[in-house]
């Protein structure tokens, strides 16, 4: 018979970065285990998050590759680590030098051999021994997105699905003729071939069915957005992929970033806060709005925070703002209104911590960059979602942004460099952002800090405080 005897409680040990509190063993994080016969064992648990095999399909030009993408940096943004495989970059590694639309006609034995050899000994390969960097990864293949280290994986098609000549032809043109099996070849001869080579997988090519694969988890999206079908969405993350990938379009836009104009805590020095603009805030403040006349923006939104200094600043443009608490700067916590050299002399062992991992660390009583980017989320969507929009935030929520549009990692997020008085003009160009600078020439501090070379929780104050910023 089991022995049931009651263990006693673990002992909880708060995590200095996060905050938050975690079992804990002999000073180090304790493992899940059970007691089973008087010897403890392994647990391996079903979680509810399971893998996930993400796979894009339809015809060449549809925008397989623009959704894979796409959709594996916001995975990566909102923190779900993601992978992507292109099976046609497989087979370019394969076959090195690409003739032309013959290679894919359905009665060409050999380009077919090698087109299953790619796939079955490349793509499923590295699918299935791929060992992820740790054990909540997900990974996005061309078709993809593999969550876990499990090789089981529930699998959720997209489907793109696309008749409109004029969207192909737009593709074609964009995006598959700066494809390396085009290099150094004639525009009209590249496209003639690339038009050959969808009519080749056009005769062999079935679409998702409604009846047939009613069975199975997808959502298909039909000329671009304007309908979609979605069939059995099976957990949390399907749901995420899902409602993003409802909100995205192609229509050309612009978003324009900048942070308020200077305000008085930014010249003292002291983080946080809502203190109004000076004189030069105030300056820069009139010169964006004579900028953004000069732009001749169609239908521009203007967004700000819920702090005094975004207001300031969007009042001066003369034309309707809308008011978001969630591009509020992030919270500092008992550090509200400190200068880094007060947070260094008061809280030493925070500010080490910070330095340490600067993305994941929470203020006391305050967010991290972490918690920012969920915070941030609906914002994403809803700048997805729309054309032309200007958004005056705050440097910490400017770098989150950034980091959505420009692909960096949580690691590169917290040191992105926002400048105050200017901003960054983002264009989504095929496959990323295009970004411009533009200094509206009107002197401000600088509010940059880098890391420290010495992050340890021993260091002295001066090398706590090398980096920080010249102030009053």
């Amino acid at each position: 018979m089991e022995d049931r005897t009651p263990t006693t409680p673990r002992e909880l040990t708060q995590n200095p970065l996060k905050k938050i509190w975690m079992p804990y063993k002999n000073g180090l994080p304790e493992k899940h285990i059970s007691q089973r016969k008087g010897s403890y064992i392994d647990i391996v648990l079903c979680m509810t998050n399971c893998p996930t095999l993400i796979v894009t399909v339809g015809l060449p030009a549809r925008g397989k590759t623009y959704i894979s993408k796409k959709l594996t940096r916001y995975l990566n943004w909102i923190g779900v680590p993601t992978r992507e495989f292109n099976v046609g970059q497989y087979r370019r590694d394969f076959v090195k030098i690409y003739k032309s639309f013959e290679f894919f006609r359905p009665d060409n034995e050999e380009g077919l051999k090698i087109r299953q050899y790619v796939w079955t000994f490349s793509d499923l390969t590295v699918l299935l021994s791929y060992q992820p960097y740790d054990s909540y990864d997900r990974v996005s293949v061309q078709a993809v997105c593999v969550s876990g280290t499990e090789r089981r994986a529930a699998v959720f098609f997209v489907e793109s699905v696309c008749e409109d000549p004029d969207v192909i032809q737009e593709n074609i043109v964009q995006v598959k003729l700066c494809s390396p099996d085009y290099t150094n070849c004639n525009t009209d001869e590249a496209v003639e071939d690339f038009m050959q080579r969808i009519k080749c997988y056009e005769n062999s090519y079935e679409t998702l069915d409604e009846v047939l694969d009613r069975d199975l988890s997808y959502i298909k999206i039909i000329d671009v957005g304007q309908r979609y079908l979605v069939n059995r969405v099976l957990d949390h993350i399907q749901s995420r992929i899902v409602y993003y990938l409802m909100n995205i379009h192609i229509t050309p836009r612009s978003i324009y970033l900048c942070r308020h104009g200077e305000s008085e805590l930014n010249v003292k020095g002291r983080i946080g806060g809502d203190s109004g603009l000076t004189a030069r805030g105030k300056q820069f403040a009139k010169k964006l709005g004579q900028f953004i006349q000069t732009q001749s923006i169609v239908d521009l939104k203007v967004w700000t925070s819920q702090m005094k200094r975004t207001i300031q600043t969007a009042e001066a443009l003369g034309v309707p703002y809308e008011q978001w608490k969630a591009l509020n700067e992030i919270d500092a916590g008992v550090c509200e209104e400190m200068m880094y050299e007060e947070i260094q002399e008061g809280y030493p062992l925070e500010f080490a911590l910070r330095d340490q991992d600067k993305y994941r660390y929470r203020y006391p009583k305050g967010e991290s960059y972490e918690d920012l980017v969920q915070r941030l989320e609906p914002v994403i969507m809803e700048l997805e979602r729309q054309e032309n929009v200007l958004v005056i935030c705050h440097q910490a929520v400017m770098r989150c942004l950034l980091a959505y549009f420009l692909d960096k990692t949580a690691e590169e997020l917290p040191y992105l460099k926002c400048p105050l008085h200017t901003v960054l003009k983002l264009t989504p160009v095929a496959y990323g952002c295009k970004v411009e600078s533009i200094s509206l020439n009107v002197d401000a501090v600088n509010t940059h800090r880098e890391k420290p070379e010495n992050v340890d929780v021993t260091r002295m104050s001066e090398e706590a405080l090398i980096t920080v910023p010249a102030h009053h």
